[in-house]
């Protein structure tokens, strides 16, 4: 361990090689060495012994929806990163809608970036969006950092970032296969929505039916088709029904360049006990009945799904109304998806190890950052989340640190407390409180964004 400057030790190192007892070496922010328990601690060296907490790998999230600017008083940079923190995420990846503006030109990226780089606790990096008109801009975007494109095949929720229809979809991919991108898609087929019936009201079934599973089938099936028509590379967004498991299985044996993530409250939350009028389970597409969320598993343990990942898309409290047709749809989990996913996780039979491989290796590689986050490994960044994984806790919404005080997670007994969280060697939360604002802007090869990025930003659309 020549030139450490830090070793973290514990019983329980989860490393890509397994959980094992380790002594961990960092020096100028990466890992130097996984060694021995009992290895010597260097001269001048820093110690920190967790005993039998588990050391992972500090976990990446790419599904965040952070609103800044422009909905700041839905959920900011500021309070994102710090929930982040306290939940042991020490990278995540922005999505290119609810700011204002939306992240679809170089200039909307910069506006956001600025708004970015001063509050950030971990390291943060943004997909760009792939709308309407802007296939010109697809390419500067690529060219800028950006880890990739989101777009929707039904409408957003939002009027600033309009869903691509299908000649629309086939432009865009055609562009971003040409330069080797990747788009990621919310995949709800629009006719079947416009087809199920659309009652509103406090009644969680009246909701369910209105977002039926073949609206998800049908628009998995095409975009399947078209990646394998024009090899493309796409991601399926926060997948819920578990009938378009066989297909994507198929398409991917049969060389389709094509991966998958669902969200922890997909794998813990099903219809059957969401309460009428509680909209804070309200999310699109939705939670559905426990003989899905059961194949969803199935699926994850079978490497059919990739990542598990939040799709935190918080917002005001006074817009989750009770009325499941009018409030807005979004889970608020960002700093309990660790615990959340654990302990259902636990109680299938899964260790820790499948735990970091879905939400933290997986979403590194689909951001292609797997060569610096994802693991404890040598060569790695030096990001860490300390985890007493015997431990549990209720959830007390009003102790997160997102910014609006609504999760469906409130009151829920969890297990797995986050002791302390890492990033590069630097401890920048401790027992749920953020310590400091350590994270970098960062781009698509894992490089750290130049302090002054090339470009004006963009202040045709001030925040409102």
């Amino acid at each position: 361990m020549t030139g450490v400057q830090l070793v973290l030790r514990s019983t329980r190192v989860v490393t890509p090689e397994g959980t094992r007892a380790a002594s961990v070496g960092v020096a100028d922010g990466r890992i130097t060495e996984v060694g021995p328990h009992d290895a010597p601690v260097p001269a001048g060296a820093q110690l920190v012994d967790a005993g039998d907490d588990a050391v992972l790998p500090g976990l990446v999230d790419t599904h965040v929806h952070v609103n800044d600017p422009g909905r700041s008083h839905w959920e900011g940079f500021a309070t994102a990163t710090r929930a982040a923190a306290a939940g042991g995420i020490t990278t995540l990846v922005d999505m290119p809608l609810n700011s204002l503006p939306p992240t679809t030109t170089v200039g909307h990226l910069r506006t956001k970036q600025q708004s970015a780089r001063p509050q950030v606790y971990v390291d943060t990096g943004f997909w760009g969006g792939a709308v309407p008109d802007n296939v010109a801009d697809l390419r500067p975007l690529h060219e800028a950092g950006v880890f990739g494109f989101k777009c929707f095949l039904s409408p957003s929720g939002v009027e600033e970032f309009p869903r691509l229809g299908p000649d629309e979809l086939k432009s865009a991919l055609t562009e971003i296969a040409g330069f080797g991108g990747l788009l990621i898609v919310h995949a709800e087929d629009p006719a079947h929505l416009d087809a199920a019936p659309q009652r509103g009201g406090p009644a969680y079934a009246d909701f369910l039916a209105s977002r039926p599973r073949a609206a998800e089938n049908d628009a998995i099936d095409r975009l399947i088709a078209l990646a394998r028509e024009l090899d493309a590379r796409v991601h399926v967004l926060h997948l819920s029904s578990c009938d378009a498991l066989p297909a994507l299985a198929r398409a991917r044996r049969e060389g389709v360049a094509l991966t998958v993530e669902t969200c922890p409250h997909f794998l813990t939350l099903c219809a059957e006990e969401v309460p009428d009028g509680a909209t804070e389970f309200k999310c699109c597409p939705p939670i559905r009945e426990r003989a899905n969320q059961d194949a969803l598993w199935q699926g994850l343990a079978e490497g059919v799904v990739d990542c598990v990942v939040s799709d935190h898309s918080p917002c005001t409290a006074d817009l989750k109304d009770g009325d499941f047709g009018t409030a807005w749809g979004g889970i608020s989990s960002l700093q309990l998806g660790l615990p959340a996913v654990w302990s259902a996780a636990r109680e299938r039979g899964h260790t820790l190890d499948d735990v970091v491989r879905w939400m933290s290796a997986g979403p590194a590689r689909l951001a292609g950052l797997d060569g610096r986050k994802g693991a404890v490994a040598p060569g790695h960044d030096a990001d860490f989340a300390v985890l007493a994984p015997e431990r549990t806790f209720t959830v007390d919404p009003a102790g997160l640190h997102h910014r609006n005080p609504v999760t469906a997670y409130a009151g829920s007994t969890l297990h797995g407390v986050v002791r302390s969280t890492w990033l590069r060697g630097e401890r920048i939360a401790e027992d749920g409180r953020p310590l400091r604002q350590s994270g970098r802007l960062i781009e698509r090869d894992g490089r750290t964004v130049r302090s002054e990025p090339p470009g004006e930003p963009d202040r045709t659309a001030p925040p409102r």
